[in-house]
């Protein structure tokens, strides 16, 4: 990726915020209203009525007078709505039959989602999301960013700085670089001081000072020399498993934001794919983290 591609401004138009009403969903909330204020963003509050119990054979849906499941989640949306009061924010509520994905990716397409911002309890990896084992796809499916909160996020600063550290992790691949634009782009806008890291796991101690240093070059070419100004960039190499190190210096850091780029790798322990480390540092960060899919 050049440095020109990555110094580009992204751009929030239109935000996917899925929701199943619940405190989790409401936690995420505050993120997605900040970052719609910092881009004048409008933002899609998404809930799907799943038919339940599944129906494999085809036969006519119930109609809407009729269906209760449907009532029931027409109310809790306008509830959702009101009670967090969306105030001074675009917003637009969205009820719809079907599957979880087949909903989501019908939204996404029909108002050029830009992101997706979701809500997770975390407690056992992403198969525990609030929105259930049919989040997963979300996180691997989407063709935009998704910024997933966890249940150890802190609420987003009042102030117009809303990232003021931003990590943005990478193994060099082609995948998580797709990442790269995002975080220069964030931190510019935010003038938010960016750490570059390299997580490196099992590497011989005589070997350490040398993989560091070629490493740490790696990282700065990764800068465009006009950003470099404007985001005080850093960069880190640490030697741990990359999920421990990611959120080790998250906290250390007390980051607001994480940047990865996730993809699919070859054939290696499972504890170590990507989508792996990612699911670990969701489920345990202390802010939000981007994922952009490789």
């Amino acid at each position: 990726m050049s440095t020109l591609q990555a110094s580009l401004r992204i751009a929030f138009d239109n935000m996917l915020f899925p929701t199943d009403f619940t405190s989790a969903s409401e936690a995420a909330l505050p993120h997605a209203q900040a970052l719609a204020r910092n881009f004048a963003s409008k933002i899609y509050v998404t809930h799907a009525v799943t038919p339940y119990p599944p129906v494999f054979l085809p036969m006519e849906p119930v109609p809407v007078e009729l269906d209760s499941m449907w009532h029931d989640a027409e109310q809790s949306l306008a509830h959702f709505l009101e009670v967090l009061a969306l105030k001074n924010t675009k917003h637009e509520g969205i009820l719809a039959r079907g599957e979880l994905w087949n909903v989501l990716d019908d939204v996404i397409h029909r108002h050029s989602i830009d992101l997706i911002i979701l809500g997770t309890h975390g407690r056992h990896g992403l198969k525990k999301l609030v929105l259930g084992s049919a989040a997963e796809q979300i996180f691997r499916k989407a063709s935009c960013p998704v910024l997933t909160v966890g249940p150890h996020v802190h609420r987003p600063p009042t102030d117009d700085a809303l990232f003021k550290q931003i990590i943005f992790a990478t193994d060099f691949s082609a995948g998580s670089l797709r990442a790269l634009p995002y975080a220069l782009s964030l931190a510019e806008e935010n003038q938010a001081h960016l750490i570059l890291l390299h997580v490196i796991p099992l590497v011989p101690l005589h070997e350490q000072d040398r993989v560091a240093a070629n490493a740490r070059d790696r990282l700065a070419e990764l800068i465009p020399p006009e950003t470099a100004d404007r985001c005080r960039p850093d960069c880190v190499v640490r030697f741990e498993f990359p999920a421990e190190g990611i959120l080790t210096l998250s906290e250390s850091q007390q980051a607001d934001l994480i940047v990865m780029g996730v993809h699919k790798a070859a054939p290696v322990a499972a504890s170590h794919l990507p989508w792996a480390i990612a699911y670990e540092v969701v489920c345990h960060a202390t802010c939000p983290v981007l994922t952009v899919r490789g």
